[in-house]
């Protein structure tokens, strides 16, 4: 992706993590700012990738709504795995993630309540 102009998180400590402003303050000081998995600053295009636990949260919802709010974020790519097994009460238990999630955005957008301000958004599923 780095090969492409994207910015991508290269690990958790403060120098590896992309962070994104969203509101500003005093003196055009970013106030409150976001962390995000990729970002291409030249066309807008915003990556969040969940995995593991994110899966079963609402990780996914977390991610439509704080993407949203970032500055320059003209779309949005989403990916998501298919399906997340995780064991509970000793057995081995499945969620459908991605449909979960194409499940929600198709809520959002018919619904025409939220209006979200991207000009596209890819979900993808692995």
């Amino acid at each position: 992706m780095e090969e492409l102009g994207f910015k991508v998180e290269a690990g958790k400590s403060l120098d590896q993590r992309i962070e994104r402003p969203v509101l500003f303050g005093d003196n055009g000081r970013p106030e409150v700012k976001y962390e995000i998995d990729a970002f291409h600053d030249e066309l807008g295009i915003a990556v969040e990738v969940e995995a593991g636990r994110g899966a079963m949260s609402n990780a996914a919802y977390r991610d439509i709504i704080r993407t949203s709010l970032l500055l320059d974020a003209e779309y949005f790519v989403l990916m998501i795995p298919i399906e997340y097994r995780y064991k509970s009460n000793g057995r081995v238990s499945m969620t459908e993630a991605f449909a979960k999630t194409r499940d929600q955005l198709s809520a959002i957008y018919a619904s025409r309540r939220l209006q979200l301000p991207f000009a596209a958004i890819l979900l993808i599923g692995y």
